[in-house]
């Protein structure tokens, strides 16, 4: 049985006028009524459930039009006659086992019908069982969809169970198919001569690598050489995974269909199997690696006198954490300080210069959960990017703004070279024109002339606003008008970095458009292009697919915070207001930055709320009160639903009746912090380059 689900015939049309016939992504509601969301139509188009010919929840498909509802409405009524591409084919749910055969019921509000399992693929399963399971056949001859059995779960391990259901509902295979598999075994680990021949040798060169305490696949390293005349040849050198993953092989196919690696609190589900992403291909010290570069020539002043981009064979001589190249630049002294220090030297100079030209400056943290043997949250850390961090961020964004570059300057028969670009638009006009008048009740005026000046205005306001009680606020709502960065061939620049050209070159471990980027390099440097016709649908499915793991990502924070507050119901706690609606606020604790929701229902004793969309607020209609975005305040902890991954919150303070806050509540002491010991367990990894 193939792997693949049946896709729904479309009907041959009869006499008469042709039907208007439209693509577009399925939503069902939580009513079990459908709809078709079809990009520039005003009106997505209902199709019933009868309709939708065994479409579900966000599949890609054509609809005919068989009715217009009416004048008045202005909806269309439509059939779904083809599935163009399935969301996702794993299900998770429990196990109802017959004689001879089986159903998976999937979980609640799935809106899949139960899924038919055969006995000869049942294996030991038994009724009760939590279970993953595959749909292999869904068409015209079997009513019902019909699957076989991925992985029984362990229903004890709640974590484990917790996690990896979001990962399938996130749609992320949690296993690599047996041709997969199959293809790893012929792949031979040995460098040979021949191919260490056709690279440049970096082997003499001293490289190292530089990553997070708990990682595992070394996509990228750093070499250094001095040169005469003040000059050094600073190499940025990249996993050669286009060497082992070669295109249209069964191992290309599941990493073009998975896009991303997806790093979850306790785990990572790697893009590739890890014989390639933590092994053949991870940049380990002590041990030839082939890679893809790019090398310049370059002073202190971070000038570039020349580059040069190919493959090469490198030697990494040391593995360095983060905190360790940190402690080198605050102390001066360690391993290679003085290379460490010189690279940070020219990293600070290429930062500063980003943001003169135009790049926007927002101060970014990492929240980490630290865990126990069981993956139970014992304590959260908030980390701030240092120095350590943006030496490596700066060389990387080098690396990928000079490929992008190179490759945009050829044309075949005066066209550009289909390539996946990591771009960035402009801001939302209106989003922005909001956000301008809220940030002037702070006193920062906005130049909305031009896309320049625009940057120019937030990285002044960045500025001025650090350390100040409402920085929070700005650079919340900041970051909330920005565009959302796409893979796409159309070259359009980075707005947020103030680069012209710009695209991942520097983790092919992890993203799938870094491994295309290196195959359309390797062409263009052997002056054999062959241009991918695919490369934009390629582009989009890999932007849809890093949102997916983004989703699977915030989801499972949500559950490790759940998770974690759970010991502190009926406590109070110190938080900021994070988001606001017509149906409450969230507020986000300040020292755990756990995301809660303090439902208008618990307000509506206090005064009757209005939501100020310009204020981004909740403004009470008698006493005049606000809850704005930004906003500190007392919250209880009221519940925490770990099924529904949802934190209830309180306001732990009393209206006063001038409108003003009264007394808030004394918080406790978090015991997190005062009694739990430092965890040498698992750490959540998130590595955006």
């Amino acid at each position: 049985m193939g792997h693949e689900m049946t896709k729904k015939k479309r009907p041959k049309k009869g006499g008469g006028s042709p039907q208007q016939s439209f693509r577009g992504l399925v939503e069902v509601t939580r009513s079990g009524m459908a709809f078709v969301i079809v990009e520039g139509l005003s009106k997505d188009i209902l199709v019933k459930q009868k309709n939708l010919n065994t479409a579900l929840d966000g599949d890609e498909v054509l609809v005919n039009v068989i009715r217009q509802q009416g004048k008045s409405t202005g909806r269309m009524e439509g059939m779904v006659t083809d599935i163009l591409k399935r969301k996702k084919t794993e299900f998770t749910g429990t196990l109802d086992v017959n004689k001879g055969f089986a159903f998976l019921v999937p979980e609640k509000g799935a809106f899949v019908p139960d899924i038919y399992i055969p006995a000869n693929a049942l294996g030991e399963a038994k009724t009760g069982d939590k279970a993953v399971v595959r749909i292999v056949a869904w068409g015209e001859k079997t009513r019902k969809p019909v699957g076989e059995i991925v992985e029984i779960l362990d229903a004890s391990d709640t974590n484990d169970l917790a996690m990896k259901e979001i990962l399938v509902e996130s749609g992320f295979p949690l296993n690599f198919p047996d041709e997969v598999i199959t293809e790893l075994t012929r792949i031979s680990e040995k460098i040979t001569t021949t191919e260490i021949r056709k690279r440049k040798d970096f082997r003499k060169q001293l490289t190292f690598t530089i990553d997070p305490a708990d990682a595992k696949d070394f996509d990228d390293a750093i070499s250094i050489k001095k040169l005469r005349g003040g000059y050094y040849e600073i190499g940025v050198h990249i996993a050669d995974v286009s060497h082992y993953v070669l295109p249209d092989t069964a191992l290309d196919k599941e990493a073009d269909k998975r896009a991303t690696s997806v790093y979850l609190p306790d785990r990572v589900l790697p893009m590739l199997p890890e014989k390639i992403s933590n092994e053949l291909c991870s940049l380990r010290p002590h041990e030839d690696k082939l890679t893809f570069s790019a090398v310049f020539k370059m002073n202190e002043k971070g000038e570039i006198k020349d580059h040069w981009l190919g493959r090469t064979v490198i030697h990494s001589k040391h593995r360095f954490t983060y905190e360790e190249v940190q402690e080198i630049i605050e102390n001066g002294e360690g391993p290679y300080e003085e290379e460490i220090l010189l690279l940070n030297k020219i990293a600070q100079q290429l930062r500063r210069e980003r943001f003169d030209e135009g790049a926007i400056n927002f101060s970014s943290q990492e929240v980490r959960f630290q865990l126990d043997e069981t993956g139970r949250p014992i304590g959260i850390v908030i980390k701030e990017s240092k120095e350590a961090h943006q030496l490596i961020e700066e060389f990387m964004l080098l690396a990928n703004r000079t490929v992008a570059e190179y490759v945009s300057k050829i044309k075949i028969n005066k066209q550009s070279v289909p390539f996946p670009y990591r771009v960035h638009d402009t801001p939302d006009e209106e989003k922005l024109k909001v956000f301008s008048i809220f940030a002037r009740k702070f006193g920062h005026k906005f130049d909305l002339d031009n896309p320049d000046s625009i940057a120019r205005s937030f990285n002044k306001m960045l500025q001025l606003v650090k350390g100040r009680p409402e920085q929070h606020v700005l650079e919340t709502i900041g970051i909330r008008t920005m565009a959302k960065a796409i893979y796409t061939t159309d070259n359009i620049g980075h707005y947020g970095l103030g680069f012209e050209h710009y695209c991942h070159f520097t983790s092919p471990i992890r993203r799938y458009p870094d491994v295309l980027v290196h195959r359309v390099l390797a062409q263009c440097l052997a002056g054999d292009i062959k241009p991918d016709k695919q490369m934009e649908k390629k582009c989009k499915h890999s932007s849809e697919m890093e949102r997916k793991a983004m989703d699977a990502e915030r989801a499972a924070n949500k559950y490790k915070q759940v998770e974690y507050m759970q010991q502190f119901i009926g406590e109070t706690f110190e938080g900021v207001v994070s988001g606001v609606a017509h149906f409450g606020f969230w507020v986000e604790t300040v020292d755990t930055k756990c995301e809660g929701l303090v439902s208008i229902h618990n307000l509506l004793a206090k005064d009757e709320f209005k939501h100020d969309e310009s204020e981004y607020a909740l403004i009470g209609l008698h006493t005049g009160r606000k809850f704005r975005i930004g906003d500190k305040v007392m919250i209880r902890v009221l519940a925490a639903n770990m099924a529904k991954r949802q934190l209830d919150y309180d306001l732990a303070e009393e209206l006063a009746p001038s409108g003003k806050a009264g007394k808030p509540a004394k918080a406790k002491k978090e015991r997190a912090r005062k009694e739990k010991p430092a965890a040498k367990g698992r750490a959540q990894k998130t590595r955006r380059k």
